[in-house]
């Protein structure tokens, strides 16, 4: 028998709320975190918006000095947890640190230090005596890990997951499969962004793979919609308590959820380009339900990996049809980047925590911006306005450049 894992605490900054339930109340209602870049100046650029975390102030948070030497993904990484700790009504000063362990994920790193600091090496001449100390260890994206543990002093299994837009799904799936192991009791876990720099803009950009609607931002996310261009640069971080379930209970903490089973999978096809008729994703998702000791027809919602480019949903909604034959299109299939944009290496926890309020409140999320039907996007996208339903049952998947493919199922708890 496996050892069971469930959910006892979540946290979350996002473009749409500093806190999990300003964030979950603005994407059941609908509302776009996307708009016009303040970072800097886009003139040059092809796209000039983005789903910024608005309102955000490191110091609100910390200190001066650790503002001054962190990246802010590894800042957002930080504040996610100490509300998802908080949230767990872990008592710190009772559990063992030595069973319980980080693995955080980055898509990309500091890539803000990394701009910063490369500008000032050319302004300066090119001498690498002005390049900061702290540049290394603000960049490498395992930092977040390291960070974390230091802080709570975790000492269980840490480390960083880097997998492009699967990244922080790894992170969950890694952290469930150390507990399921006996390596630890409680893992935190999950992932951050924050590439809405020049670079992160510009190489984008340079692919083709970002929206350039710049007459219409807040249009310009629309998953599965036949009129998409691309994707929208989202940024933030998520962080969840994942709990061995006897440990849990022992405490008398309160469950969100249950993570029942997982997929993973690779293409093995294309560097960005998903493999046909998604393929991986399909065997993904399969490989979820097999490893959660459920039924196809137990699946009451998809999390979508739902990008808005092009050949992600055309080839995701493939995948969902090849899984679930003609049941497909009864099932809710909604992408909440509709909202918040792709947030990269933590797409994977922000949906994660997404699923699980689906559970809990019975509302699944719409996918705003879907108005011109796609004859090869045709299932339920539960289009512009939320639903409510008694879900039992989320698939959340994820997909990333290099051909990396997971499938998270969570699932109401039950004694």
């Amino acid at each position: 028998m496996k050892k069971r894992v469930v959910v006892t605490g979540i946290g979350a900054v996002t473009p749409i709320g500093l806190t999990v339930e300003e964030s979950w109340s603005a994407l059941i209602s609908g509302k776009s975190g996307v708009d016009y870049i303040t970072y800097f100046d886009t003139e040059n650029f092809d796209t000039k918006f983005a789903a910024e975390l608005k309102g955000f102030d490191p110091l609100n948070y910390m200190d001066r000095k650790l503002s001054q030497r962190t990246d802010p993904f590894t800042q957002y990484a930080l504040v996610a947890t100490d509300m998802a700790v908080a949230d767990s009504e872990i008592n710190l000063d009772k559990i063992d640190k030595d069973r319980v362990g980080v693995v955080y994920g980055s898509g990309i790193g500091g890539m803000w230090t990394y701009d910063k600091q490369q500008n000032n090496l050319i302004k300066r001449g090119g001498n690498p005596d002005r390049i900061s100390p702290f540049f290394i260890p603000m960049l490498i994206a395992d930092i977040t890990a390291g960070r974390i543990s230091m802080k709570y002093g975790f000492k269980g299994p840490n480390y960083a997951t880097i997998s492009a837009c699967t990244t922080s799904a790894h992170s969950i799936i890694d952290s469930v499969m150390l507990i399921q192991r006996g390596n630890a009791d409680v893992m935190v876990t999950g992932g951050s962004e924050a590439v809405i720099c020049p670079m992160g803009i510009g190489g984008f950009n340079a692919m083709k793979a970002i929206s350039t609607r710049n007459d219409a931002p807040q249009k310009a996310s629309r998953p599965f919609d036949k009129e998409r261009d691309g994707f929208v640069m989202g940024e933030g971080g998520a962080t969840i308590i994942l709990e061995e379930l006897e440990h849990a209970l022992a405490r008398d903490a309160r469950i969100y959820a249950e993570l029942t089973g997982f997929g993973l999978t690779g293409d093995a096809h294309h560097i960005t380009d998903p493999a046909p008729n998604g393929a991986g994703v399909a065997s993904a998702i399969e490989l979820s339900i097999k490893d959660s000791g459920l039924d196809k027809k137990d699946i009451d919602v998809i999390n979508a990996h739902g990008t808005s480019t092009p050949t992600n949903d055309r080839n995701e909604t493939a995948a969902i049809k090849t899984v679930f034959g003609e049941r497909a299109y009864d099932i809710p299939v909604h992408s909440i980047k509709s909202m918040i944009g792709h947030q990269l290496g933590a797409a994977g926890a922000i949906e994660a925590i997404a699923a699980v309020l689906t559970i809990r409140d019975g509302i699944v999320p719409p996918t705003i911006n879907y108005e011109v039907k796609d004859e090869e996007c045709d299932l339920f996208y539960v289009p512009n306005t939320a639903i409510k339903k008694d879900v039992s049952t989320v698939i959340t998947d994820n997909s990333g450049f290099g051909g990396h493919n997971t499938a998270i199922v969570f699932k109401k708890y039950e004694s």
